[in-house]
């Protein structure tokens, strides 16, 4: 009997980690998502720093021309005002004078705003692009190493499934309807370890007699709790059946 169940042990063991290898295999695309994901934030969020820069030194530079063409009617309304002859007249010239000049106030204004945002984004945008090429370059390493992985996943997978397949030919025929039966109905884990009288899948001790009748093994026994297949785990062949086990991988 402790063949046979040493047997539902290699098997369970093929299957853990074809699932281990399976869910890896399906981590490793998404992990490259989220760095992807990761590097357009960062991209987009340099593009709109540079493109908000263009806008304002767009701004800047029409500002400019509206100043320098304030500039150039206060020149012209303060050679008027030298001609102007009436008291009314002069008054509205230098209302002329008072509103442009207010006028220009506030473009500079605007333009010493700009001038402040300007030198803020462009030394976001130096560090933003040191930022983003040293992520780029992250992102390559980072990207080349889980493909890499994902290559020798699918050669780790292939080979215990190999191996597998022919394993399975060995294992008796009704003990493997059972095991199969079991490891569908319970989230893929068919076989459950007892130690110190307590089942390690569902943690609840099992009966003392049952428990004797473990130690015995002269037949296949099934947790009362979840129904798992069960065996003694500080049993040396057991131990040593295990341990060959995860030696040979």
């Amino acid at each position: 009997m402790k063949d046979k169940i040493v047997s539902l042990i290699r098997l369970q063991y093929f299957d853990n980690r074809i699932k281990e290898i399976n869910i890896k295999k399906k981590q490793g695309p998404q992990r490259i998502k989220e760095l992807e994901a990761e590097l357009n934030s960062h991209e987009e969020r340099y593009s709109g720093a540079k493109n908000k820069l263009e806008i304002l030194k767009k701004e800047r530079h029409a500002i400019e021309n509206d100043v320098q063409d304030i500039d150039r009617k206060i020149e012209k309304s303060q050679i008027k005002l030298n001609n102007i002859k009436s008291n009314k007249e002069y008054r509205s010239a230098l209302k002329e004078i008072d509103d442009l000049n207010r006028e220009k106030s506030i473009k500079e204004d605007r333009l010493i705003q700009i001038m402040e945002e300007v030198e803020d984004l462009e030394t976001k945008i130096r560090q933003n692009n040191g930022e983003y090429e040293g992520l780029k370059e992250k992102f390559n390493r980072d990207k080349d190493s889980i493909e890499k992985d994902l290559v020798d996943l699918v050669r780790e997978s292939g080979i215990l499934e190999n191996k597998r397949e022919i394993f399975v030919q060995e294992v008796d025929q009704d003990l493997l309807r059972t095991y199969l039966f079991l490891r569908d109905k319970k989230g893929g884990q068919a076989m459950s370890a007892i130690k110190s009288g307590v089942c390690q899948s569902c943690h609840i001790g099992i009966p003392p007699q049952q428990f004797i009748e473990l130690q015995k093994c002269g037949s296949l026994l099934n947790c009362p709790h979840c129904n798992r297949i069960i065996y003694w785990a500080d049993d040396e062949f057991f131990r040593d059946a295990i341990h060959t086990l995860e030696q040979d991988g």
